[in-house]
């Protein structure tokens, strides 16, 4: 099993710590402000293209604009579970293999659904103690990782898929450049970055490194 993929680099995402009468104490607010920051970037384009037809292919991908937000939502609350479980040998057995609204979902059904998912995320996260650990992935390898590294496991995926359901629907995805820049930061080690086409840049603008890192285009 891997070693914590948060013990070898300083947190830029999620963790701040504060003096508490001597004592150095450590809080996880910052990770779940930037968490609900997501989702209420998410929540605002989704809801100005509700009215749209979700059945179109998501940006590039061969999924439905609905398929890809349901997917979405699942990739933010299952680190919850994740997390919760303590699981340090793989992945709760819950949910079957997803946590997802499902097929039939309407748009305000798949808002609705990616709110609540990350109020739960972010519940998780704030009642972890600083020591807790789970596995955070399977793939290449078993990881585990420290409640820091939960926040910014749903919000990679949930900002390139929220931009892919924008990319459908033709709706402009713009998510905030500090998110993105701790996003990329906190991330960078992260396997998803490895291998050619995949690396992750270190340019200006971090939302587009992210995107080209991922195989994606900006908006046009």
């Amino acid at each position: 099993m891997a070693d914590d993929i948060a013990s070898d680099h300083a947190p830029v995402y999620g963790t701040r710590n504060v003096d508490l009468g001597g004592a150095l104490g450590y809080r996880l607010v910052a990770a779940s402000e930037l968490a609900a920051d997501w989702c209420a970037v998410a929540v605002c384009t989704w809801s100005a293209g509700a009215d749209r037809d979700w059945s179109v292919n998501a940006g590039t991908l061969e999924w439905s604009c609905t398929r890809t937000a349901d997917h979405a939502v699942d990739t933010v609350l299952a680190p919850a579970f994740f997390l919760a479980s303590r699981k340090l040998d793989g992945f709760p057995k819950l949910g079957g293999s997803d946590f997802t609204v499902g097929a039939d979902a309407t748009p305000q059904d798949l808002i609705e659904g990616l709110a609540t998912a990350t109020r739960i995320l972010v519940a998780v996260i704030e009642a972890a103690e600083p020591s807790a650990r789970a596995v955070i992935r399977r793939r290449p390898l078993v990881w585990v990782a420290g409640p820091q590294d939960f926040a910014p496991r749903g919000g990679l995926e949930l900002i390139l898929h929220a931009h892919d359901v924008c990319c459908g629907l033709r709706v402009p995805f713009v998510p905030p450049t500090d998110v993105c820049y701790r996003l990329r930061e906190h991330t960078r080690s992260w396997p998803m970055w490895d291998g050619p086409g995949n690396e992750l840049g270190t340019g200006n603008d971090p939302w587009l490194d992210m995107l080209v890192g991922s195989g994606r285009h900006p908006q046009t």
